[in-house]
């Protein structure tokens, strides 16, 4: 059985199990020979050149297992007949230490006393807290369940809003009543046409002076410019790990805009998520080849 996999690492997984046949294709090594003949594909965690291409050439796919918790740059163009298959779970801990991390770092003016280090002032003023804040999670799932887990000992209250509402959960529809009254907006939501642009400037107006926006999702949710503006007036904050466009260039007016804190899409690439992601191929694969039922099939959107 023909398998495409991202690193060496997740081929030596593999190297038991009986009739796999692992080779390596990412963004940085060239196609391997047999595209017609591969029957599961693991795509790398950065998306390989022409993915629509890759996958209309496939004509023996039977199961794509992504390394990451969104497939946008898969569901569309999946081949008739093929499973597609997220890695949710994996990037949990990672992401949500991040988004916890980042907030704390926006709210205490880490990267100003940074700056401040650097060039020798002792620039001595309080500054904001995490505590007695309400914090809205926008795309409660794991991630967010997560992210919720590590906020409880920071003494504050969090909000939750999901697709649908659920027991504890709003609905999408109710977040615009939510967000003035929201310290921090954690941004969790999947890429699919209906959060393309969400956070647009009349979804950054209805949040109060002085809020933070935490992107921990994709760069696609949120209006940029819109975002940029409200910055440049200093009512707002933002930590982001993603950005539109992605990589962010040089010279870009996010990069010199103020209040806002920028890593490059980190949040979830760490020794925890590499770990996850090997156990989770594995047992994935061992169940594709027994017949069994797969986990974290994609349905719908996501």
């Amino acid at each position: 059985m023909k398998t495409w996999v991202p690193s060496e690492s997740v081929a030596a997984a593999l190297s038991d199990l009986p009739g796999i046949e692992c080779a390596v294709y990412n963004s940085t090594t060239p196609m391997p020979e047999g595209v017609e003949e591969v029957e599961v594909w693991v795509p790398p965690l950065v998306t390989v050149p022409d993915v629509p291409g890759t996958l209309a050439r496939m004509t023996s796919l039977r199961l794509v297992q992504t390394v990451t918790a969104g497939v946008e740059p898969y569901r569309p163009h999946m081949p008739e007949g093929a499973v597609l298959c997220n890695a949710r779970g994996v990037h949990d801990a990672g992401t949500a230490e991040w988004a916890v991390g980042a907030m704390i770092a926006v709210l205490r003016e880490f990267p100003g006393f940074v700056d401040a280090q650097r060039r020798g002032e002792w620039t001595y003023h309080p500054t904001d807290v995490l505590a007695d804040s309400r914090v809205v999670i926008v795309g409660y799932g794991s991630i967010g369940s997560a992210l919720e887990r590590r906020l409880e000992g920071f003494e504050v209250e969090v909000v939750r809003v999901a697709r649908r509402a659920r027991d504890g959960v709003h609905a999408m529809d109710e977040l615009p009543a939510l967000l003035p009254d929201a310290d921090v907006v954690v941004l969790l939501v999947p890429a699919t046409p209906d959060t393309a642009g969400m956070v647009d400037a009349a979804f950054l107006a209805r949040m109060k002076d002085g809020a933070v926006l935490v992107n921990a999702a994709r760069g696609s949710i949120v209006d940029t410019d819109a975002l940029v503006a409200e910055l440049k007036t200093g009512r707002l904050r933002a930590a982001l790990d993603v950005t539109a466009p992605e990589p962010l260039p040089e010279g870009h007016p996010l990069w010199s805009a103020p209040n806002v804190l920028i890593t490059p899409h980190i949040a979830g690439s760490t020794p925890a998520s590499e770990r996850r992601t090997l156990r989770l191929i594995r047992a994935q694969l061992e169940r594709y080849v027994a017949g069994e039922e797969l986990v974290n099939v994609i349905t719908d959107e996501y």
